[in-house]
């Protein structure tokens, strides 16, 4: 069960576009075990161009609403004039909801980015956590959570462990959680020699011991991270098995998610102001690219 951290029934912030996309959203929530009392407001934006359409998007809004209802959910529509990203944003921080869930767009055959930028900006810019869900939705039955110590980490493993400042996203039972932790890539000998041992030869003795004591010493903690985070899992009723790759952090992430069966990726972000930007959040900004399934980036607010 899903439980907001304070006190009022949860809240979820449903950005219902009509795309294949936001029908998977809906799809997908009707999924989740839901408490119900829990509230849905699924947004509509429209543009000043397609004023002449409000009747039919509030129609659309209206099926949604009843589709959602039909699980026992309470739900509410808005209708709102002006640009996608900048009012679901808007909206998020007027109501701070305890969860955004929006659909991807297509994606660009030559430059693999996605089309309108909509979600990319709500990720980048919302304070709250933003779930992406990407069309065909076919079920939430392997997650895969992401970890690194970080504290954008840790808001990611409280997503669904729970916590004080974060409510908690329900798994459908049965479902088969991964954790990984990416290993830094292996550096060439001429930087490890810079960096520890200058004038020395690369391949020495010395040099290579070394080198094999660091790696060494990432896999264990690499691995400690990943115990602890099961530990905490189980603590909750929820099983993991953890993967251990090294490398670049997102190359990996992804490459995992092409060779076995992900249907979402849980990972940490931290907020974004506007002046920062695209400085930060990289990771999780590839995750939704190019990862080819669902997303969901929980968030701590960047400093002011």
């Amino acid at each position: 069960m899903m439980d907001s951290p304070n006190g009022r029934p949860l809240e979820i912030l449903l950005a219902d576009d009509g795309s294949e996309h936001a029908k998977a959203a809906v799809a997908l929530l009707e999924d989740l075990p839901l408490p119900p009392e829990a509230k849905v407001t699924a947004l509509r934006v429209f543009t000043p161009t397609q004023s002449s359409e409000h009747a039919i998007f509030q129609a659309a809004l209206d099926q949604t609403q009843a589709q959602l209802q039909s699980k026992g959910l309470q739900v509410a529509t808005e209708l709102l004039l002006g640009y996608p990203a900048e009012k679901i944003i808007e909206y998020a921080d007027a109501h701070r909801p305890d969860l955004i869930v929006l659909g991807a767009k297509g994606l660009r055959a030559t430059f693999g980015i996605l089309l309108g930028g909509v979600a990319q900006q709500v990720v980048e810019y919302a304070q709250w956590p933003v779930l992406v869900v990407r069309a065909p939705y076919q079920g939430l039955r392997h997650v895969l959570l992401v970890v690194d110590g970080s504290p954008y980490s840790k808001a990611a493993v409280n997503t669904l462990c729970g916590g004080e400042q974060c409510a908690r996203f329900p798994l459908p039972k049965g479902v088969e959680l991964h954790v990984m932790h990416v290993l830094p890539p292996i550096l060439p000998p001429v930087t490890f020699v810079d960096a520890r041992f200058p004038g020395l030869d690369p391949l020495s003795e010395p040099i290579i011991t070394a080198r094999l004591a660091q790696q060494a010493e990432e896999e264990r903690q690499g691995g400690e991270l990943i115990e602890q985070t099961i530990a905490l899992l189980q603590s909750q009723g929820l099983e993991a098995t953890g993967v251990l790759p090294r490398g670049d952090a997102a190359t990996e992430i992804i490459a995992y998610v092409h060779a076995n069966p992900v249907d979402l990726i849980v990972a940490g972000s931290r907020g974004l102001s506007q002046v920062r930007g695209w400085l930060m959040g990289s990771v999780s900004r590839k995750l939704i690219h190019y990862s080819g399934c669902s997303v969901l980036i929980a968030k701590v607010a960047a400093p002011s």
